[in-house]
């Protein structure tokens, strides 16, 4: 993936063309995944991108706190030094600003496809849970049905709660178990008991089924979302 580094628009030749040029091949790879439905890990980097650019264009003045997600303390003094600079050359800071204008104009279409893509995969999503729920839901199996592909994809699922000074998070961790042939015989209730009889390390798990009416790239799109939805249904219903 020709990728971004995390301060791409200050660093090297500030030149309007030169950038223009790497943010141009940046955007062809990610418009040409998103053409083929694959969402991740570029639907998030763009996020990240864009969310930064934003930054920098509200709030110069506080640009060492514009990265907190990547950057380590060094960083941090490098770009700081980097705009002190720059901050006293009218000039460059006329061309960081038409970088910034450009880049999010051309940013903006790329993130408002991967949203749409986002919420019609997320549409054609329907999960259940099989069997009982346990009092513990955080802790089972995540099923998984991708359209017209032979097979239901098995995952051990781990919710797990951060929190910061005033939010709490969920994340989710899976780690693939096995792939049970889509028939007669292996409903979602059967793989369930299946689980049960031969990982008897987890006695009493919650079982999720996934599934979506269109196959959809598993890895790029499809689990990640899948994991996602099963995070937002276990919190509201805990």
């Amino acid at each position: 993936m020709k990728s971004l580094s995390v301060n791409w628009f200050i660093e090297g030749s500030l030149d309007f063309e030169f950038k223009k040029y790497q943010l141009l091949a940046y955007l062809q790879q990610i418009n040409h995944h998103f053409n083929k439905t694959k969402l991740y890990p570029d639907l998030n980097d763009l996020i990240f991108h864009y969310n930064n650019l934003m930054r920098f264009k509200e709030n110069k003045s506080a640009l060492q706190r514009a990265f907190p997600e990547r950057l380590t303390n060094a960083d941090i003094e490098a770009v700081k030094l980097t705009y002190e600079k720059m901050v006293k050359d009218d000039s460059l800071m006329l061309e960081i600003e038409s970088i910034i204008s450009f880049s999010l104009g051309k940013m903006d279409p790329a993130l408002k496809e991967g949203r749409e893509i986002y919420e019609f995969v997320e549409s054609r999503l329907k999960i259940e849970p099989i069997g009982v729920v346990p009092l513990y839901p955080y802790h089972g199996y995540l099923l998984l049905r991708n359209g017209d592909e032979r097979s239901t994809e098995v995952y051990e699922y781990q919710v797990t709660i951060f929190e910061n000074h005033d939010e709490k998070y969920r994340g989710i961790n899976t780690s693939f178990v096995s792939s049970f042939e889509r028939n007669f015989i292996y409903t979602p209730e059967a793989i369930r008991k299946e689980l049960i009889h031969i990982r008897r390390e987890v006695p009493n798990p919650a079982v999720y089924h996934v599934e979506t009416d269109i196959t959809f790239p598993l890895e790029q799109t499809l689990l990640p979302l899948a994991k996602r939805s099963l995070v937002k249904h276990i919190s509201t219903a805990a």
